[in-house]
């Protein structure tokens, strides 16, 4: 079965310094992350992947000063672009943006999609405490809606002050684990998604669509009480919990276990629903075999697979 994988980093070795420069990253997922060749495509191909679509590992160009986020947004999109033309039948990519500088971002949006052939868009999270429903992301948002591609929503390292206030008197590693990948990446990234809502975001670009992964960043499990306690706020609008399925997309990458994809497919439908394995920090042999033998029909196991992903990406 052709598999799309659509969520999937890369992070050229030149600017691990610069990108990762508050957080660092781990030794191992330097060399993968930098192979957009042979070594990355004999590891889809070992997995049974057809195409991954690409993506600057997070912060990306998001917490560099806006003087310098525009030109390296414009690099790493160059260097994804590059991979794409060398491997046209097997990498896709979602374009990086300068979001401290949001009409550059605006900018490059369209450049990306239209110069370069991008399929989207991928904003990692807050930018510098700021989320997605603040208006001055209002020229982002609606360059997405206008080219229509979707953003992919994906998360990024918490503010300082938060990690000050849940990490208190754990131990250093233990914090850092809690506020990122063990907890704190996922339910901040739902929260944003119930911020846009909130904030009518939705409302101002009726068109646009989000994506996000980590089967849905724990929304499945909590909209429907986010639903029961948000929507009276917003009388003369649709319910949060439609608003979210109508505007938001899940992939499963990072989880292998039946019992979330259940409840994803219960809570948002199968055409909501696509693969994406977190390439390096994720394993695509483990993802591959876990949606082969998840308790699926064959219609929803070709919608997973591939044929949601080829709909909203253009694939």
């Amino acid at each position: 079965m052709r598999l799309i994988a659509v969520e999937e980093h890369f992070l050229p070795s030149e600017h691990v310094k610069e990108v990762m420069a508050a957080q660092g990253l781990p030794p191992a997922a330097v060399d993968p992350l930098a192979d957009l060749g042979a070594g990355r495509i004999a590891v889809m191909d070992a997995a049974g992947v057809d195409v991954q679509v690409l993506s600057v590992v997070a912060p990306a160009a998001q917490e560099v000063p806006p003087a310098r986020s525009a030109d390296l947004a414009r690099a790493l999109n160059d260097r994804a672009a590059e991979a794409v033309r060398q491997y046209p039948g097997r990498f896709r990519a979602l374009a990086s943006l300068p979001m401290p500088d949001p009409e550059a971002a605006a900018a490059e949006a369209f450049r990306a999609v239209r110069d370069l052939g991008f399929c989207g868009l991928i904003i990692n999270g807050h930018t510098g405490g700021r989320f997605l429903d603040g208006a001055e992301f209002t020229p982002v948002l609606a360059a997405a809606e206008e080219l229509g591609v979707p953003v992919y929503l994906h998360p990024t390292y918490p503010p300082t002050a938060v990690t000050e206030a849940y990490g208190a008197g754990l131990d250093p590693a233990a914090a850092a684990l809690l506020m990122t990948a063990g907890w704190g990446w996922h339910v901040e990234t739902g929260m944003h998604v119930l911020r846009m809502v909130l904030g009518g975001v939705f409302d101002r670009h009726p068109l646009l669509q989000v994506v996000v992964g980590h089967m849905g960043e724990n929304l499945p499990f909590s909209l429907l009480r986010a639903d029961s306690v948000l929507s009276r706020l917003r009388p003369e609008h649709e319910s949060v919990a439609d608003t979210v399925r109508s505007h938001v997309h899940l992939t499963i990458s990072g989880y292998t276990t039946v019992a979330p994809l259940q409840c994803a497919l219960t809570v948002f439908g199968a055409d909501r629903l696509m693969f994406a394995t977190d390439y390096p920090f994720g394993d695509p042999a483990q993802h591959a075999t876990f949606l082969e033998t998840a308790p699926l029909s064959p219609e929803d196991r070709r919608k997973v697979a591939h044929t949601n992903a080829e709909r909203l990406f253009g694939i």
